[in-house]
Order: structure tokens, then sequence, then C-alpha cells
């Protein structure tokens, strides 16, 4: 459990000096230069990821229930991830409107699978690993609306063709995922 709350801290902290420490990460990137503090930052998140699976699996090995998840939640947690997928493509189709509505799909996405993953998941490992990116996202999601608030900051919908290929693009991605990808890489059928 250690690992995975390790992991939790560095990946977390990378992705959030923005918000906590801008001046700092500021100041490191003048220090060091654009690309060395991206390379830097790409590293330390590639441990605490790395952490955060192999802590997690670790835990799985030797699950501490705080709570039994009854049978219907794993169907209320699939349903959910369907527009988490969609949130998830929306964040990559540029001029959609999902974009232009929310600004940060992607966070939206976070939030979405992670209230679906703790909605159907009860041990402390899920509560940690779940609960951690879902506070997270909700404090990046304020913190970003605020930021385009103040910098007035508008995302221009293109045409209802961006909009098509982000629900397409997610409804595809949530298939394969949901029907392959997830046995393969978690080890968990979602229906099964």
């Amino acid at each position: 459990m250690i690992a995975l709350v390790i992991g939790l801290v560095i990946f977390l902290g990378m992705h959030s000096t923005h918000i906590l420490a801008p001046r700092w990460r500021e100041s490191m990137i003048r220090q060091m230069g654009l690309m060395p503090w991206k390379g830097l930052y790409s590293l330390l998140s590639l441990l605490g990821f790395g952490l955060i699976i192999w802590g997690y699996g670790m835990a799985r090995l030797e699950p501490v229930w705080v709570w039994f998840a009854p049978g219907w939640t794993r169907h209320l947690s699939a349903l959910l991830m369907i527009p988490a997928f969609v949130f998830l493509a929306a964040a990559y189709v540029p001029g959609n409107r999902i974009k232009a509505r929310f600004g940060h799909p992607m966070i939206l996405a976070v939030k979405t699978w992670a209230i679906a993953h703790l909605i159907a998941n009860g041990t402390l490992a899920d509560i940690l690993l779940f609960g951690s990116f879902l506070a997270w996202g909700v404090v990046y999601f304020i913190h970003a609306r605020r930021k385009d608030r103040a910098n007035n900051t508008q995302y221009p919908v293109k045409s209802a063709k961006c909009d098509v290929f982000a629900v397409a693009g997610g409804l595809i991605a949530y298939v394969l995922f949901a029907f392959w990808a997830h046995q393969w890489l978690i080890g968990v059928p979602p229906f099964g």
C-alpha cells in the first residue's frame, strides 16, 4: 500500500505543480529550460504511474475490504464509463461542443472514471486510488475553469462533424476497452 500512496503523491503532485507551486514551477523552467523541465516532469510522472500500478497490484493480492459493492454497481460503473470515454475523446478532437462547453473534458473524464470505479469497488486500495484521482480532478477542474474565466479563454466550435468525431471516437474506445482491453490490462472483466 505504501508504493501506491507514494506513486499517487508523485504522480498527482507533478500534475498539480502549476496549482500548488506555480512560482517554483516557473523558476524551475527558467533554470532548466522548458524541454528539460518537460523531461523531468515526464520521468517523475512515469515513476509515479509505475508505482501506482505496482502498489495497486500488490494491494489487490491482500485486499482490505471497507465495503462490498452490490452486483448492480458494476453495471452502473460500466454505464458511467461511456461519458468518461466521450469526454476523453473530446479532449483530443479540436472544435467540438463538449470542449467548448466544459473547457477541460480530460479532467471530466478522470472524475467520471473515478466515480464509476468508486461505486463498484470497495477495498481500501480502491478508495485510495480512485478517491485520490477524484479529489485531484475536482480541485484541478475548479482551478482550470477559474483560470479560463480570468483569462477570458474561449474554446471555439468548428462544426458538428467535430462533435460526431468526439462522440464516435469515445464510443469506439469504450467498446474496445470494455469488451477487450480492460480484461487484458487490468485482469477484471467489466461485465463478468
